[in-house]
């Protein structure tokens, strides 16, 4: 009770409390792409070097980590209604942590499989949907600038922990690292989780955008929504606008996972060593500034043209990679895609919130995110197999261009078909 008076009369003071639970949230995300997303590759060098194992090898145990994470991720709303976003974020860095922690201790090749459930349920409760779920409840007007700041601790993931990762192995080995990692990511999200992951704004007094929630009228959409069943998966499989929505973020994902997952081996020829390396520390600094610019897009634009616009910036980047005979260009290509990587992952919401009911979003967005990583587990390996077939990066990275450019296009045709779903009244 004193924690809800305490926060209550920060919100007087006029700090909203739905900005201290953004910060929470972009804080976990620095911490579930560090480990989840920009860590394997990390500890795929790691490994390979240390115990010789072959990189296709390690690889399929993380394509099998994302694989695991996929089906949980489309169970994560219902996960949350029964345990809450706070227990479920706490419950999340642990096996983040231990599943890593496992890794760093693998004597076997088969104890990275064995380890890799830990992994992919860590991330699935702490990635993309995950984050969601903590800032959505929080805002609807500024829901896309509260996104695009949360996020942005993905991109810090990049810029920050992947070279703190280096440097920690490089001077105490894996195991030693991952213990001081982990439980840094422990001891810093469990207290943020049970100070701002618990409250709702229902139970702090609060609207939406922080207004008093007995100063505002409740729309018809949510009083329907309180007497009525979230969407079932089944019916949302076959809402034509989930599925152009879905489809159209798999293919982008698809390509910008399987391009980042090679970008340092694209780029180290034509840069050399510490250019490659700081070529992809642009690209996600970049990442950066393009999520705060999206911030300013009005909320009531035509999120789905955003995001066509969002996806042919980054062909045109992946083209000028493609192309690129000369630094110049390989760094402005860097910088184009770049600035759309980002996006790309809080579009997926933002687009749900505009076709879809308050009540069905967690949902949609869960399932969504479950599809698409299903998808772009798949895509390293892919790219990779590829690469040996094709026999240069050029065709490889026009072939990332051209599923970018028919993603705009499939985000497109959905525009005839954002209809809501039809509500299902409770029995």
């Amino acid at each position: 009770m004193a924690e809800v008076i305490s926060d209550t009369s920060s919100t007087s003071r006029g700090i909203f409390f739905g900005w201290k639970v953004v910060a929470t949230a972009f804080t976990v995300a620095v911490f579930a792409w560090g480990f989840g997303l920009y860590g394997p590759a990390v500890y795929l060098h790691a490994l390979h070097d240390a115990r010789g194992w072959s990189i296709s090898v390690i690889s399929a145990a993380i394509t099998w980590q994302f694989v695991l994470s996929a089906g949980i991720v489309a169970y994560l709303s219902d996960i949350h209604r029964r345990l809450g976003v706070e227990v479920t974020t706490r419950a999340g860095v642990i096996l983040l942590a231990a599943g890593t922690i496992a890794w760093s201790l693998a004597d076997a090749p088969w104890q990275l499989f064995a380890a890799a459930p830990l992994m992919g349920a860590g991330w699935a409760m702490t990635s993309g949907a995950a984050i969601n779920a903590m800032v959505s409840p929080w805002f609807e007007r500024r829901r896309s600038a509260a996104l695009s700041h949360a996020l942005n601790g993905a991109s810090v993931a990049g810029v920050l922990l992947t070279p703190i990762w280096i440097a920690l192995i490089h001077g105490f080995g894996f195991p030693i690292a991952a213990a001081i990692l982990g439980a840094t990511m422990v001891l810093m999200v469990w207290p943020l989780a049970g100070r701002y992951l618990r409250p709702s704004p229902e139970g702090l007094g609060l609207r939406p955008d922080g207004g008093a929630a007995s100063s505002m009228p409740c729309r018809g959409v949510e009083t329907a929504s309180a007497v009525r069943l979230p969407i079932t998966l089944a019916a949302l499989l076959r809402h034509s606008s989930f599925a152009t929505m879905s489809a159209a973020f798999g293919l982008a994902l698809f390509a910008q996972v399987g391009l980042l997952s090679h970008l340092v081996s694209f780029l180290i020829p034509a840069l050399g060593d510490a250019g490659g390396a700081a070529a992809v520390s642009l690209t996600a600094a970049c990442a950066v500034v393009g999520r705060l610019a999206f911030a300013v897009v009005p909320g009531d634009f035509d999120r789905r043209i955003v995001t066509a616009l969002n996806l042919l910036l980054q062909v045109c980047g992946v083209v000028l990679l493609a192309l690129g005979s000369s630094p110049a260009t390989v760094l402005t290509g860097c910088v184009l895609f770049g600035l759309g990587v980002g996006n790309v992952i809080s579009l997926a919401a933002l687009v749900a919130q505009a076709e879809f009911d308050r009540i069905d979003v967690p949902r949609v967005v869960a399932l969504a995110t479950a599809i698409n990583q299903a998808l772009f587990a798949f895509a390293p390996g892919v790219f990779g197999a590829l690469r040996d077939l094709m026999g240069s990066y050029t065709l490889l990275i026009a072939f990332a261009a051209a599923l970018q450019f028919a993603a705009a296009l499939l985000i497109l045709t959905g525009r005839t078909a954002t209809r809501r779903a039809p509500a299902r009244v409770r029995p």
